[in-house]
């Protein structure tokens, strides 16, 4: 019986079905008729309808062992893993060579976090089963349950060595390599694959992903190409050939590959960011802030649109719009250092200096600890006149660069500054060890302070030495 035929029995049987529960008539099943209904009704997670079914199905064939498996199934579904047990035993002793059994068995252990004891079951039902890549794939799930990496990619190759048409097994198998960091290897089982499957549209867009994950942007491209060949309508090979043809600054090919993407389905808010990011590596910047609002439009709370009109704007030296985009951005993600180290830095060109330092504050509070947003930081205080708390910005600051000449110039500035001579000619000291070369930084923030007898007269028996 062909597919189509088979679909269309399905059909009839679940129409009389739902139909003899509405009329309340008692319509004759045979087990398999039940089996279908009840295994269409757990895929569709209808499970009363379901139960309905298998109690119907259970008075009218008391013996059959296809419905009672169903029975363990759904005693399963609802955790009385014992009940199901005890009706597997109970079945085991009329069929001990029905493979169901066994993988019922091994998906009570499963549930019970016994994975190694489901392994043993799954395997004895190796023995008696003829679909073998169903059981490779369930032994492959629990090694995965048990973290065990290597066995269970094992077991899904096994898997597609059965059925070469189990998708959901080569995923599984390149998620393997993936974790295991096993890039080339994954390449190599791939091109096999491949060499046997030649029109597998997965495979040749995995074997793209993993070119891509070691930076063969060419290799990558010309597996993508082959996916699409094979499915003009395979929208993640578009998207990731069009990835691809960004990193080989082939902007404009890039483009017409998002609008591909954007033919075979709605615009996303990704493709149409991308889109505007390749104007503006063309050099179009009208049609680049065109895709950008579109993103905008198309999904207001993707805070990397908003980020995009920012930088956008802060290359064209626009700062005032490009704050008003910042902050929406923020808006969206107040704990972004990035965003907030921008805030300053466009705040800064706008000499808003107290909004600057309130940027570089928050930017170092959610963890941006880059040297320069320390610098710029302090060097915002103190044009605040905020001298106490630059140098302890400062001190914290050395706690992460213990070396870092900018540093200690800075804090031998102010500490000078302060009236704290003994502590700024140490950090002097040490800022003409690590650098003397830079010594001149001294002299562009805190110019008095560099003029001093004092601060020469260090400065010179340091040259000598």
């Amino acid at each position: 019986m062909n597919l189509s035929h088979e679909e269309e029995d399905r059909s009839l049987s679940l129409s009389k079905f739902e139909s003899m529960l509405k009329t309340n008539k008692v319509f004759f099943f045979d087990s398999e008729e039940f089996e279908d209904i009840i295994l269409h009704y757990l895929d569709t997670g209808k499970i009363n309808l379901a139960k309905k079914a298998l109690k119907l199905g259970l008075e009218q064939h008391p013996r059959s062992t296809g419905l009672k498996l169903v029975q363990v199934e759904i005693l399963v579904f609802d955790d009385k893993l014992d009940i199901a047990e005890r009706l597997l035993n109970d079945l085991y002793a009329i069929e001990p060579t029905n493979e169901e059994i066994y993988i019922q068995k091994a998906n009570i252990y499963s549930k019970r976090d016994q994975h190694d004891k489901a392994v043993e079951y799954l395997e004895i039902a190796l023995k008696y089963t003829d679909d073998f890549a169903d059981v490779y794939s369930l032994i492959g799930m629990e090694y995965l349950f048990m973290d065990n990496l290597e066995l269970a990619k094992e077991s899904f190759i096994k898997c597609l060595e059965e059925d070469t048409e189990d998708h959901s097994a080569l995923y599984n198998v390149v998620y393997c390599f993936d974790f295991l960091d096993q890039n080339l290897e994954a390449i190599e089982f791939l091109n096999s694959f491949i060499d046997k499957n030649p029109y597998s549209e997965v495979a040749w867009h995995q074997l793209g992903r993993q070119y891509h994950a070691i930076k063969d942007y060419e290799g990558a491209l010309r597996a993508f190409e082959y996916a699409t060949l094979i499915d003009d309508s395979f929208l993640g090979a578009f998207l990731e050939k069009a990835k691809t043809l960004e990193k080989l600054k082939r902007w404009e090919d890039a483009i017409a590959c998002y609008q591909t993407t954007m033919e075979l389905d709605d615009p996303t808010s990704f493709a149409l960011l991308r889109v505007g990011k390749c104007y503006e590596r063309l050099g179009n910047l009208e049609k680049a802030l065109k895709y950008y609002l579109k993103t905008v439009h198309e999904d207001p709370l993707l805070d990397k649109a908003w980020i995009a009109i920012t930088d956008f704007y802060i290359r064209r030296k626009n700062y005032q719009k490009a704050l008003y985009y910042v902050n929406k951005a923020i808006g969206i993600d107040n704990e972004n250092k990035l965003y907030w180290k921008r805030y300053a830095t466009i705040n800064n060109a706008l000499h808003f200096h107290e909004e600057a330092e309130e940027g570089y504050r928050k930017a170092v509070e959610f963890g941006d600890y880059a040297v320069d947003t320390w610098l710029f930081w302090t060097d915002t205080l103190q044009f605040l006149g905020e001298y106490d708390t630059a140098i302890n910005t400062l001190l914290q600051a050395c706690e992460y660069y213990p070396e870092e000449y900018e540093i200690e110039y800075r804090l031998a500035g102010l500490y000078i500054m302060m009236q704290e001579t003994d502590k700024g000619v140490f950090h002097l000291s040490n800022g003409l060890r690590l650098n003397y070369k830079h010594h001149t930084l001294l002299e562009d923030y805190f110019p008095n302070e560099f003029a001093s007898p004092l601060v020469q007269e260090i400065i010179t028996k340091h040259k000598k030495k």
